[in-house]
């Protein structure tokens, strides 16, 4: 007991951040996105489950250490999620591509736990506003292709629970992040059906949430 006691402090004393220090982050990064619940119609009650699909996320983080193993941090991103249908083909139609885009402006803001050295965990609370979305099909046979603006359907605010775990050395930062959507991108059947756009995300207009890995790499330096 003594032993693992003393080796756990070892490493927690070797954890770096500087108390005091402010550093900023530019990172870039891919994002692998689905959206929970939104299983698209197909034939009669039949349906297609979402998929996730491969994005991408840009932005910056500013960090402040508040003492020797924990520091917060506030990040601003643009982030590109949404999800894929795959491809699906009947007797007469179907699509090759069938995607939901929504990009938004993401403000991840976290507390950092540094247990090892250039180790962190980190979770915290991630405010999001939409600043597009489009739904893009490549039809086949009887179906039509289109790529429709649907930021109209969508709500304009999302928030999401960050939690990760990331690796420091020499200023490089390599962070993986699962962004877990609390409130739901679709605004109300009654909202959708007006604007034309019948079961865009599901038939039965359930709530849908963004559902985010993510996985950046950033150059940290002291201000």
């Amino acid at each position: 007991m003594m032993i693992a006691a003393m080796a756990v402090a070892c490493l927690t004393a070797s954890a770096q951040n500087e108390v005091g220090q402010f550093t900023l982050q530019p990172k870039v990064g891919m994002n692998i996105v689905n959206l929970t619940g939104a299983n698209y119609p197909t034939v009669g009650t039949s349906t297609e489950n979402s998929n996730f699909m491969v994005d991408f996320a840009l932005g910056v983080e500013a960090e402040y250490g508040l003492a020797k193993n924990f520091s917060v941090a506030a990040g601003i991103m643009y982030s590109r999620q949404g999800c894929d249908y795959g491809e699906y083909t009947t007797s007469n139609s179907g699509w090759d591509k069938n995607q939901r885009k929504l990009g938004y402006l993401t403000i991840p803001i976290v507390a950092n736990f540094y247990f090892a050295k250039g180790f962190a965990i980190k979770a915290g609370i991630q405010p999001g506003f939409l600043l597009s979305a489009n739904a893009k099909i490549d039809g086949k046979g009887t179906l039509l292709s289109e790529d429709r603006d649907i930021k109209d359907a969508c709500n304009s605010f999302d928030l999401s629970i960050p939690l990760g775990l990331s690796y420091e050395t020499d200023n490089v930062v390599i962070d993986a992040r699962y962004n877990l959507g609390l409130t739901k991108i679709n605004k109300s059947k009654e909202d959708i059906q007006n604007l034309g756009l019948n079961n865009l995300f599901n038939r039965d207009y359930d709530d849908c949430k963004n559902s985010v890995i993510q996985f950046t790499i950033g150059y940290k330096f002291a201000l």
